[in-house]
């Protein structure tokens, strides 16, 4: 693996423009005084009560997701490119979900094998044939972007489902003002508090035509025992919206309902952070307990929207995720503005080939993995892990794609020996409502904190930043 480019200093010493008063700063501030500042913004987010559940051995641990004091810059320049990349991948994909569930002309055209979409475990076929509210299909969007040189950005991969971070974005922020507000002063740098009024705004332009001028908007969660419950908690208080669960809901007459101490009131969108399967027990899982039953029939009747809608999923699996330069073109046609990671499909007979010859060399991950789970990062395995993976991929090798170890880019990070470089990437959020798509700038800035560790998910061990657009 060649020698990571370094978002401060490039490839050598030359400090980049956009880190110049961050590079001044660190030389100036006293190895102590950065432990004192970082041990006050754990005290801070402990105070605040940000966690997220590990599971494991048949119990869930609370955490605090590390965050460092060091923010990650981008100019201007840099995020308008990107940006621009974002919202054709996002609109490209809608596009691609209206089709499969629709006239199916992608499939029809050979772009993409059938069986990968009617095959899939996220395909839903009783979203077949449903209107969805002007064709926005996943209205949130976290696409994880990854960085190898000055100039090259990568898309990792799209998450379309109930993509989660938000909350540690807008956190972050708040935290660094709060640290270092003479650091803060000295940038000009695209605000991003106005999250949750653009969230909701995008919420209620999806309303249902009969919606009331002011759509009555819920966030939908599983409960306090999901690892995500507190983000779920901040944005419903952020959104001004109530946080309910499937108790909490109920259909009546194709109308969905909320119990309130004044009597039934009708709910026109549902932003759910609930997986499909527990949505509703009359149309998936039977013996869901989550979800509200006759929610699919209410949402069938257009009395409802949901976001991100149902069958979301197989738009960002990992194995279409190697065809959405072509879904771009095929939709659009436009040449992406940002690219994939090189990725080889093990279903392919050649590609799997390679794969086994080199896995000492590559990524390789679970279609539908998530969470940094499920993956082998072939330079830091060990022999046993690296003939596992081997034989799990002869087993099923439809179930894996390969990637090459990318040089992640890294950013100056206060860890324990000091100030040192650590893998990032970057997940920005991106808004799609019935006025267009939006992307707000900056996004959750993910490290991972352990030294030539390229895992940045928290539930691996990875932290957070605050990641700065430069207003120029």
């Amino acid at each position: 693996m060649t020698q990571p480019f370094d978002e401060m200093n490039g490839r050598g010493d030359a400090v980049r423009a956009a880190y110049g008063i961050v590079k001044t700063w660190l030389e100036g501030t006293t190895p102590e005084n950065l432990r004192q500042r970082a041990r006050e913004a754990e005290m801070l987010f402990r105070r605040i009560g940000i966690t997220f559940a590990v599971y494991g051995d048949n119990q869930a641990e609370e955490r605090i997701i590390p965050f460092d004091i060091i923010p990650r810059v981008l100019t201007g320049s840099e995020w308008r490119t990107m940006s621009a990349g974002l919202e054709q991948r996002v609109r490209a994909l809608n596009l691609f979900l209206a089709d499969i569930y629709g006239p199916g002309e992608i499939l029809r055209a050979g772009v993409i094998p059938p069986e990968l979409v009617y095959q899939n475990t996220y395909f839903r076929p009783e979203m077949v044939g449903i209107k969805v509210p002007h064709g926005i299909y996943t209205p949130v969007c976290g696409i994880d972007i990854v960085r190898v040189d000055a100039d090259t950005f990568y898309v990792l991969e799209d998450n379309l489902r109930t993509p989660s971070g938000v909350s540690y974005m807008l956190e972050n922020r708040e935290v660094t003002m709060r640290l270092f507000p003479d650091l803060f002063s000295e940038h000009t740098i695209e605000p991003v508090e106005q999250y949750p009024n653009e969230l909701l705004a995008t919420l209620q332009s999806l309303a249902p035509s009969s919606a009331p001028r002011e759509p009555t908007v819920v966030l939908l969660s599983p409960g306090p025992f999901n690892s995500a419950f507190y983000e779920h908690s901040f944005l419903a208080d952020r959104l001004g919206v109530e946080l309910v669960e499937g108790r909490d809901l109920f259909v009546s007459n194709d109308k969905v309902y909320m119990r309130t101490t004044e009597g039934p009131h009708q709910v026109d969108v549902i932003y759910r952070r609930l997986d499909d399967d527990f949505l509703d027990p009359l149309a998936f899982r039977p013996d869901s307990v989550l979800g509200v039953p006759g929610l699919i029939s209410a949402y069938r009747a257009g009395n409802v929207t949901v976001a991100n809608a149902m069958g979301t999923g197989v738009a960002d699996d990992k194995a279409v995720y190697t065809y959405v330069p072509d879904i771009v073109r095929f939709y659009l046609g436009e040449e992406p503005k940002l690219h994939n990671v090189p990725t080889w499909r093990c279903r392919e007979p050649e590609s799997l080939a390679y794969v086994l010859d080199h896995l000492p060399e590559l990524v390789v991950k679970m279609v539908s993995g998530s969470g940094g789970y499920g993956m082998l990062v072939g330079p830091t395995a060990t022999k046993d892990e690296i003939e596992s993976f081997r034989a799990k991929l002869k087993a099923d090798p439809d179930e894996f794609i390969a990637q090459p170890t990318l040089a992640l880019s890294t950013c100056p990070t206060f860890v324990g020996e000091g100030i040192a470089p650590r893998h990032v990437d970057l997940r920005p959020f991106v808004l799609a409502g019935s006025t267009g798509i939006r992307t707000v700038p900056g996004g959750l800035t993910r490290v991972a904190l352990k030294e030539g560790s390229l895992v940045v998910n928290s539930s691996q061990g990875g932290g957070t930043k605050d990641t700065w657009v430069l207003d120029d």
